[in-house]
């Protein structure tokens, strides 16, 4: 080997050294850096004849495919079931646990203990103040919820526009350093950090929503939805936000734009496609995915659950039974049935029809509406339900003989009474027919009572009419005022009653603890399918248990998944981290390579100097 070429391999060497302590300190200085992948030359060794000479050939990057797909579900999903534990567990404080002495559950426990004294002692004043203290406790605990539960929605609303922000500007500072990545004139280091930003910005978008990631030979890398929807190629797709205003109990999501209460979630590509990515259920993980499911299921499922406790309340102490009174009959072939008094009919008020026909048993529910409501059927109790305006007798036989004839036949009686009758036996009978009401005031002779009204002492009747009445009821649901300013009504059921009579108040009490309930509405099965049922204080324990156990599964997925991602993190620091003793060990090494390759030089300059001088 000649003295040139001992000089080429020595700086060589001296080069390849020196790049590569430039890469170590790089990797030292940047060893607490988030989302640093640590660095390493490669070197070649090149041999020309008898000689050979060591030569980099690139600096490279730690990085690794699947373990970033791995980190991008996991991120994805541990920021979807984060912000879902974090809600329901401010929702966990608002709520309390059972037997708390603020919880739901407990206030209703004293208002009826209150009641069983008063059926006691009517009379006492004292007494009587102690179920209206109780009851306004109850209702401002209602109230209470319902603006609690409100208040997320609307911040989840807030949120949901600040994460699509926040997200525009994360795909459009993405598409930047996809431009600048194929920039060929800039050096390695500058190519590799912008890399490193790629991958950072890539994490941040997967927080927001389920993001698959295509990483591209030249470095760039596109993004599609895990519903195959694209989000960045050449140019960023743009999402749009617009706000549903101030949310309430009756502003829910609808798929129909025009009944749409919430904020609506566009997506629209740079083709100028435009997709409603939550109508069509396109985002299953990331905090946006979270968020949503939070302001239009899992909150209005609490918030119906409220309603139907205040429902009951209202609906158990001021429903008024009539049984419907018998006619016709008295020999075999004679048409039998039941004729009830309709004239105060009240919208949401019903009449339960049971009778055989010739195809079955049959009990059905008639429900006063005035607008031409549609009701679901049958309905949760398993009755077959009919909307209708009771209060016009004739019109109202001429449906139901259309919808339920020609077995059974409905008349008008006049004077606002509704008859129905059998065909004599051949093929119908008429068990039953049973009115359900509501009083015309606090003294009309009933022993209901509407003790729990709507907003300005408004009866809770049920009404379907316009909006659903029960809708955002434990929002609205007071205490009468004409009773709060004279609790005799609490006892006196009619003028000249004495205070001394119990049967309102035992009559209060017993309704309360007996008349059962079915809620319409049922939880997704995924949640447990709990549908509440029985009395009052069935109803409050099965909501206050069902969340209770929405908040444990909360916080367990949570858990769970941000251990999945943890564990994936320990991966990602193990394979692209900086070990801060592994570098300076490689530096050590490097700058005796160094040394040695100077000391080569100097060596051969000594003896080229003495060939000169020959």
């Amino acid at each position: 080997m000649g003295l040139s070429s001992t000089l080429s391999n020595a700086l060589g060497g001296m080069n390849a050294s020196q790049r590569g302590i430039d890469t170590v300190s790089r990797n030292v200085a940047n060893a607490g850096t988030p989302g640093y992948h640590k660095q390493s030359l490669v070197i070649s060794e090149t041999t020309f004849g008898t000689s050979a000479q060591v030569r980099t050939l690139a600096l490279d990057r730690a990085f690794n495919q699947a373990l970033e797909k791995q980190h991008l579900v996991a991120v994805s999903n541990a920021s979807f079931y984060n912000v879902q534990a974090e809600y329901l567990d401010r929702l966990q404080m608002h709520l309390g646990k059972p037997g708390d002495d603020n919880s739901l559950d407990t206030l209703y426990a004293s208002f009826e203990n209150a009641l069983q004294s008063m059926a006691t002692n009517p009379n006492d004043l004292t007494t009587r103040a102690a179920v209206l203290n109780t009851a306004q406790a109850v209702v401002e605990q209602l109230n209470g919820l319902t603006d609690a539960v409100q208040e997320m929605r609307r911040e989840a609303e807030s949120q949901i526009s600040n994460s699509v922000s926040e997200l525009n500007r994360s795909l459009t500072a993405l598409a930047d350093v996809n431009v600048r990545i194929l920039d060929l004139s800039q050096d390695a280091t500058s190519r590799l950090a912008l890399m490193d930003e790629r991958d950072r910005l890539v994490a941040s978008i997967s927080e927001l929503i389920d993001v698959k990631a295509s990483y591209r030979n030249d470095g760039t890398v596109a993004l599609m939805t895990e519903s195959g929807i694209g989000v960045l190629d050449v140019e960023p797709s743009f999402f749009e936000f617009t706000s549903g205003g101030t949310l309430n109990a009756s502003k829910l999501y609808d798929s129909n734009p025009d009944e749409n209460g919430v904020g609506v979630l566009t997506l629209r590509t740079p083709s100028g496609l435009e997709i409603d990515p939550v109508a069509k259920d396109l985002l299953s993980s990331g905090r946006i995915a979270g968020l949503v499911e939070l302001r239009d299921d899992t909150l209005v499922t609490v918030q119906d659950q409220l309603d139907e406790i205040a429902a009951g309340l209202a609906q158990a102490l001021n429903t008024v039974t009539t049984d419907g009174t018998a006619v016709g009959g008295g020999g075999p072939g004679i048409p039998a049935g039941f004729e009830i008094d309709l004239s105060d009919v009240e919208p949401g008020n019903s009449v339960l029809v049971n009778y055989t026909d010739s195809t079955g048993t049959h009990t059905v529910r008639l429900v006063h509406s005035e607008d031409g409501t549609t009701l679901p059927s049958p309905n949760a109790a398993g009755e077959e339900v009919i909307a209708l305006d009771l209060s016009d007798q004739t019109a109202a036989a001429a449906e139901l003989n259309t919808a339920l004839g020609p077995d059974v036949t409905f008349s008008d009686q006049g004077g606002g009474v509704l008859r129905v009758m059998d065909d004599g036996g051949v093929t119908s009978t008429i068990a039953s027919m049973t009115g359900y009401g509501t009083p015309s005031d606090e003294q009309s002779g009933d022993l209901a009572l509407n003790l729990f009204t709507d907003a300005s002492d408004a009866a809770y009747t049920g009404s379907v009419d316009g909006t659903d009445q029960k809708v955002g009821f434990a929002g609205r649901i007071q205490i009468n005022s004409a009773i709060v300013a004279d609790s005799t009504l609490l006892v006196q059921y009619d003028a000249g009653i004495s205070l001394g009579d119990a049967d309102r108040p035992e009559f209060l009490l017993n309704a309360l603890k007996s008349m059962q309930f079915v809620s319409e509405k049922v939880t997704a099965l995924s949640d447990g399918g709990v549908r509440l049922t029985g009395p009052v204080s069935d109803m409050i324990s099965q909501m206050i248990n069902h969340q209770g156990n929405m908040v444990s599964k909360a916080q367990s997925l949570d858990s769970q998944n941000m251990a999945t991602l943890e564990s994936v993190v320990t991966k990602m620091n193990s394979e692209y981290g900086v070990n801060v003793d592994e570098e300076m060990a490689r530096l050590i090494e490097l700058q005796n390579a160094y040394s040695a390759s100077a000391r080569v030089v100097s060596t051969v300059q000594e003896l080229i100097d003495a060939l000169m001088r020959m």
